[in-house]
Formats: C-alpha cells, sequence, structure tokens
C-alpha cells in the first residue's frame, strides 16, 4: 500500500488476441463517455460535435452515446473503428476507456471457444463465422 490506497492488481490474461478475429469489437453496444469522444475528436482532428455525430450514436432506451458501427465480413457488424483487414483497432492510442480496461478478465469466452474448436477440428486457423 502506498499512501493507505492499494495498488491495482494486474490481471494476467490466459489467452492471445494475435489470431483473433476481434470478436470484443463484434459486442453491439460499445459505451463511450463525454472523455472518450474528446480523445477521439483530438486524434482525428474534429470538433467534439463532429466527433459526436461521425463517430457514436446516442441509445435513448440506455441514455447513453454508442460506437457506430459497420458491416463486417466475419461478424454481422463491428465497431466502425475496427480496420477490417488487420482485424486491429485504427486508433488503438485513442480508443475508448471501455477498450482500455480490457481484459477485465484473465478469460476470454470467445479465444477458449476457438482453442476448442481448433483442436476439435485439427485446424489451427479456424474461425468461427457468425
Amino acid at each position: 500500500m502506498k499512501n493507505g490506497k492499494a495498488f491495482p492488481i494486474p490481471v494476467k490474461v490466459k489467452y492471445s488476441c494475435d489470431k483473433c478475429p476481434a470478436y470484443c469489437c463484434s459486442y453491439p453496444e460499445i459505451e463511450v463517455s463525454t472523455r472518450d469522444i474528446a480523445r477521439l475528436a483530438k486524434h482525428f482532428e474534429l470538433t467534439y460535435q463532429q466527433a459526436e455525430e461521425r463517430l457514436t450514436k446516442f441509445d435513448p432506451k440506455e441514455k447513453v452515446r454508442l460506437l457506430r458501427h459497420q458491416k463486417d465480413r466475419v461478424f454481422d457488424s463491428v465497431c466502425a473503428l475496427l480496420d477490417q483487414k488487420t482485424r486491429r483497432c485504427s486508433v488503438y492510442e485513442a480508443r475508448p476507456a471501455v477498450c482500455r480496461e480490457y481484459p477485465d478478465s484473465n478469460r476470454c469466452g470467445y479465444y477458449e471457444f476457438l482453442k476448442f474448436e481448433r483442436a476439435h477440428q485439427d485446424d489451427p486457423k479456424f474461425i468461427a463465422l457468425t
């Protein structure tokens, strides 16, 4: 403890994102804060209003801002900020807090599923398409 505050315990992950087709980017609701929008605006050299309008949509039911999605060849749709060729975040340094905080556990359900399917099908490159 330092100054009465405990250090956060880092999560030791038991998976690799290297061969994942960006499953976490396919979540239908990726919530963004005003701070996230400001960070993205700076990254794209936009005003806050422009970034909010171009990159997010408002969910009236939950009363939150969500990242926009785009059609995808692997999943039905993915975050609009995903580079579909590399399957990596195109704004990694400016990514939203929810993405910065990931992983929040040491296991990824999708990774475990892929690992099982790859072993079961004897295909180390298997990617489950939805």
